[in-house]
């Protein structure tokens, strides 16, 4: 499945600053990079514009700190699948409709005390001026703000990029591939702000250890996983209130198959990741429902997250952020309570025809245009066909039927139901 690459560049790449084995390196080329600071068409300009108004705007948390800003994702997943300025103009106006303005944090972080309040979703604002300050210490270079803060020490942020549900992976991705300065400091501020437990387990290599039932699959993991009675029972109803629970109650359990992935060639064993997000997503869709899953749908985004920055961080992450996504797939796919992957629900799937000029139709002017999760899935699944190879029309099977069937997302505890109307 895999193809030339040719219609792939890298006009830049971050420096090598941290060496990694070779043996360790998933090689794949990166996807293009959009630097919208410099573009002059009046896509690019609008795509600029309208980034820089989120930032001075809008909070990157919101709704009792709960929710996260989309805006970035949006607007980058459409720009990049061809939308004109006016469609990025309503993705704004229909995405800033429900945010909030920033508030004042309890108070300032510095260079001396700045990991002494990670976590703590108040200081979002102050982790921001902290790192726009350093933004300009560093000569407004923000790939040099990156190296220090995401990559460097002994906890590096870069190991809990999955907290906040992965949304400051996916923010990363797009701070890349549209070149954002303010896109890159609202990262390191959202990944601050939502720092959590799940570092210990990259941070700390005693966490990883050699399985007696190790395999190169992520499905049959997956399918393991599924019929592990000792899951059996320890939730009735989904919601992403269980991942905390999940680790106190079946931690080690958790970490066994996490760590029966036995990943013998990054590359082809990272591809076989990226089919395992797809076929979650569109494959554990209960048969006769339109409502897909919301938190299952964030495991191929964050995947796709994790294809586009592989080309363009240090070798010495690449395994480490694969199995990070790897530990977030197996939370999200315990606490939605392991749906059965069916993969002849796609693989038998008759998309009459459809090609992918439909499918970035459906997700430009399609009824769920203005739907966020809705277009950037269908972009990742089109990346994902880009990056492999598609000759048996997987991905494309995937994105028509997940186009054909959207009508809504579902798979929400009692308890975001509530907190969503509140």
């Amino acid at each position: 499945m895999f193809s030339s690459f040719s219609s792939f560049s890298n006009p830049f790449r971050l420096p090598r600053f941290l060496s990694g084995s070779a043996s360790n390196a998933v090689n794949i080329k990166s996807v293009q990079i959009h630097n919208v600071e410099t573009l002059h068409e009046k896509r690019a300009r609008t795509l600029k514009h309208l980034l820089k108004l989120n930032h001075v705007n809008h909070s990157l948390l919101y709704h009792r700190l709960l929710f996260h800003n989309h805006v970035p994702h949006f607007l980058g997943a459409a720009y990049l699948m061809g939308a004109d300025s006016n469609h990025l103009k309503d993705v704004y106006d229909q995405e800033s409709k429900e945010l909030e303005p920033w508030h004042d944090s309890p108070g300032e972080v510095s260079t001396y005390d700045w990991r002494e309040y990670l976590g703590k979703h108040e200081y979002q604002r102050a982790y921001l001026d902290f790192f726009e300050d350093e933004l300009v210490l560093k000569g407004y270079d923000w790939r040099k703000v990156l190296e220090e803060y995401l990559f460097k020490g002994k906890a590096p942020l870069i190991n809990n990029l999955i907290a906040g549900i992965g949304h400051p992976l996916i923010h990363l991705a797009y701070a890349f591939e549209i070149s954002s300065r303010e896109v890159a400091m609202e990262v390191l501020s959202m990944a601050s702000s939502s720092y959590n437990f799940l570092h210990r387990y990259l941070d700390d290599p005693s966490y990883s250890k050699p399985t007696s039932n190790s395999t190169r699959s992520p499905l049959e993991i997956l399918c393991r996983v599924r019929t592990d009675k000792r899951f059996d029972g320890i939730f009735t109803h989904e919601g992403f209130e269980h991942i905390g629970p999940l680790f106190q109650q079946r931690e080690s359990e958790l970490l066994e198959h996490w760590n029966s992935w036995h990943i013998a060639d990054p590359t082809r064993d990272f591809e076989a990741s990226q089919l395992a997000a797809a076929a979650l997503l569109v494959a554990s869709h209960k048969p006769g429902g339109n409502q897909y899953d919301f938190y299952i749908v964030h495991i191929l985004t964050t995947s796709h997250a994790v294809r586009i920055l592989l080309p363009l961080i240090p070798t010495k992450f690449h395994l480490p952020l694969v199995r990070q996504w790897w530990l977030f797939t197996l939370t999200i796919y315990m606490t939605q309570l392991r749906p059965e992957v069916r993969l002849t629900a796609v693989t038998d799937y008759d998309r009459k025809n459809k090609d992918w000029d439909w499918v970035n139709e459906k997700a430009l002017h399609g009824e769920h245009a203005l739907d966020a999760h809705y277009v950037k899935a269908l972009r990742a699944m089109k990346t994902a066909a880009d990056t492999w190879g598609d000759d048996d029309k997987f991905y494309l099977k995937a994105a028509v039927r997940f186009a054909e069937e959207f009508d809504g997302w579902g798979g929400f505890g009692p308890l975001e139901v509530a907190s969503a109307h509140q």
